[in-house]
């Protein structure tokens, strides 16, 4: 009975699909026809969920998408109309199969965040702890399945209409991302992430980092019920000045920990922007939401480690050694073109990014991604194609980068003795 209920459902969900494109072909033919990439990120908007999704993978994947789709989709919003509570209280009620006030003394019905795939709500626990629950939206986990199962199977006639397009892998893309989308649908495998980093906290003898604990038994694969922290975002020096002494000291800690994740930990935060890492209100780091976490095998990991100790000394031929490490070609790469190329490109940035030009947030996360895109396009251009890690790995270090302008502008990350970014 269930798989003709989601067959229906799934039908619908085409159909809905196909009238929000018949929409914007209308649209376009009356004359209303922004750029390209802007009409995309548009209409993957008004698709919701999955499309939505699919547009942040575009953003943080310039190894895959040209520039212009990177840029653009950098503006996909998550931001999704709260559910209304009554709706929430059931699917929580359901979940936990036993009366709401036997285990939760209070839910504020007003949400502190709603985006495509869950709505968070504070709560307190009949014991007394501040949490938060992290609740699954309703049908979610059908839709993206209907969706990208549309999209893989469109993508798979594309290859075979377009043969060349296959090196792209759309196909592969595709399945990358349903991994990736099913993973952040299952409330388990989060809370298992947020143990196994609480762990590596604990046998690292690190405490001044923490993640929120799980209450395991309030937690089921929809919903996910966690410690409430409270602090501040680690962009907002002022605030940051009222619970730490040393800001700079707590981005060391942030930075630190993070890089020692890399060798031990089983995986790294995949998502490090400015909302998912906080400064609590007793100064330790607070590392939140591992919906997304990378994985990154010993020996690519091996090759990072080379390419930035390179970056750190200006070593062109370095960096172009290690890149070709990294990436995957079909064809022989020159090691001697490619150093040429980093070296102009690197001479090309200290001449657009003088050091008197004062710091302004939103331009430097749009050079950071522009450098970003400008070294995986060098990298492209002689023949390489790098796996989605190294570029999020390389995003999350552009993250650091832009906390290091605003916590610790004096701060030089390659030379300072209390990084730890290569152990």
């Amino acid at each position: 009975m269930s798989a003709v209920t989601n067959g229906i459902k799934g039908a619908f969900r085409i159909g809905q699909t196909v009238s929000v494109l018949g929409r914007t072909g209308i649209n376009w033919v009356r004359g209303d026809r922004p750029p390209t990439p802007r009409l995309l990120r548009q209409t993957f908007e008004s698709l919701g969920a999955t499309y939505i999704k699919l547009g942040q993978f575009i953003a943080s994947s310039p190894t895959f998408f040209p520039k212009e789709y990177v840029e653009e989709f950098q503006n996909c919003l998550d931001k999704t109309p709260n559910l209304p509570f009554g709706v929430i209280r059931k699917i929580i009620a359901d979940e936990l199969g036993r009366p709401l006030d036997e285990v939760y003394a209070d839910i504020d019905p007003v949400a502190l965040a709603s985006a495509s795939i869950a709505q968070v709500h504070a709560a307190r626990l009949v014991t007394g702890e501040d949490v938060v629950i992290k609740v699954q939206k309703p049908g979610v986990e059908n839709i993206l399945l209907t969706d990208l199962n549309f999209l893989y199977l469109s993508a798979r006639i594309l290859e075979t209409l377009a043969p060349r397009l296959s090196w792209t892998s759309m196909s592969g893309i595709v399945e990358e991302i349903q991994r990736t989308m099913m993973e952040e649908c299952d409330f388990i495998k989060e809370a298992n992430n947020l143990k196994v980093f609480r762990e590596f906290l604990h046998d690292t003898h690190n405490e001044d980092a923490a993640v929120p604990r799980v209450f395991e038994n309030c937690s089921t694969r929809r919903i996910l019920t966690m410690e409430r922290f409270h602090g501040v975002p680690l962009t907002d020096l002022e605030s940051i000045r009222g619970y730490a002494r040393d800001p700079e000291r707590t981005l060391i800690t942030a930075m630190n920990t993070w890089f020692a994740s890399l060798t031990q930990c089983e995986f790294f935060h995949a998502d490090v922007h400015a909302g998912n890492l906080m400064v609590l209100k007793d100064g330790r780091v607070g590392f939140i939401d591992f919906g997304i976490v990378g994985r990154i095998k010993p020996d690519t990991w091996q090759a990072v480690s080379d390419f930035i100790s390179a970056v750190m000394v200006g070593n062109f031929e370095g960096m172009a050694d290690a890149m070709i490490r990294i990436g995957i070609t079909r064809q022989a790469v020159q090691a001697d073109d490619l150093a040429g190329d980093l070296r102009r490109l690197y001479q090309q940035m200290d001449r657009m990014v003088p050091d008197e030009v004062p710091y302004e947030a939103d331009k430097a996360e749009d050079d950071v991604n522009h450098i970003l895109m400008d070294m995986v396009k060098i990298g492209e251009s002689h023949g390489l194609h790098f796996p989605r890690e190294f570029a999020l790995l390389l995003k999350q270090f552009l993250y650091f980068d832009r906390y290091v302008h605003i916590l610790a502008p004096e701060m030089d990350v390659f030379m300072d003795e209390r990084l730890n970014m290569l152990h």
